[in-house]
């Protein structure tokens, strides 16, 4: 069965979230090096959230390959 075009989510639509769950902040803190075992989950400190932006191919790439196929 297909999905309805307009229940997809657009690539771009995706929005950053800005609060991490209990679990993630644990995994960011130990990649910091900021957790250790004996802490206590309650009183965590804060962890920045990571926003991803996502870039827009270049049109001039496509342009220049496209003259090289009509000078040939």
């Amino acid at each position: 069965m297909t999905m309805d075009s307009s229940l997809k989510v657009q690539a771009g639509a995706i929005k950053t979230r800005n609060v991490l769950t209990r679990a993630e902040r644990i995994t960011r803190l130990k990649e910091l090096d900021r957790w250790n075992e004996d802490d206590s989950v309650v009183g965590m400190p804060k962890v920045r959230v990571v926003k991803v932006s996502l870039k827009k191919k270049k049109k001039v790439k496509k342009e220049e390959t496209d003259d090289k196929k009509k000078k040939k």
